[in-house]
């Protein structure tokens, strides 16, 4: 029997329940500190440190962090499923909890790339990228991850596999932050398309989408009825 392939798309709300602190809150800040000051390329070129420092501070916290539930699921899912996820999260949980195929599109915070060529990436051994770290072409490592006003080069990736989706499985996420959120633009006529979030209700979403107004761990036993049928 032909597995189904299920694209999964999952936002900072999964990761919420591992006790990682969700995008921002409504004052703007991001676990105290401006967006602005730590999450841009400007704010690397003006002050590099203080941009270190707070990726250390949050690649300690996603360490310190337990795949949940929800994720443990999605990768028990892949016993019986095509599986896909795409995951705007920089966190590793998903791999920790057994996903295989999971793409970053945001990055992943335990790797560094070049500060002159993306293309060369390192994993980062610990908690903290220090100061003096650089790459083979002698330029300063910065954390692997995408900022903003910077592009997202693995948007067309997940594109590709959100137009072959049979299920469309958010889980998480608002859809309210682009370009992340215009996958949703991609999927086919006959994909299934759940959506899973607490606030789901209030979101613009098409019609036919099958709505579970929950968090991403109390949604699983709702998660295996729907699949199973």
């Amino acid at each position: 029997m032909k597995k189904r392939k299920i694209v999964v798309f999952t936002g900072a709300g999964i990761s919420a329940e591992s006790g990682l602190q969700t995008f921002r809150g409504s004052d703007g800040l991001w676990e105290g500190f401006r967006i602005e000051d730590v999450a841009t390329p400007e704010a690397w070129q003006r002050d590099p440190a203080s941009v270190q420092r707070f990726y250390n501070l949050r690649r300690k916290a996603c360490l310190a962090a337990q795949p949940n539930a929800a994720h443990l699921f999605l990768a028990d899912l892949e016993q019986t499923e095509d599986v896909q996820i795409i995951t705007q999260n920089i966190d590793d949980l998903h791999e920790r909890a057994g996903s295989k195929k999971v793409i970053h599109l945001h990055g992943e915070i335990t790797k560094s790339r070049s500060s002159i060529d993306p293309k060369l990436v390192y994993p980062i051994t610990g908690e903290e990228l220090q100061m003096e770290s650089v790459c083979e072409l002698g330029s300063p490592l910065r954390p692997h991850v995408v900022w903003f006003g910077e592009a997202v080069p693995m948007l067309e990736v997940a594109i590709n596999l959100v137009r072959q989706a049979d299920v469309f499985l958010v889980i998480g996420t608002s859809l309210q932050v682009y370009p992340a959120a215009s996958l949703l633009d991609y999927i086919n006529n006959d994909c299934a398309l759940i959506f899973v979030d607490p606030n789901a209700a209030e979101y613009r979403t098409p019609a036919k989408t099958r709505i579970i107004a929950q968090t991403a761990v109390e949604s699983v036993p709702f998660l295996k009825e729907i699949l199973a049928k």
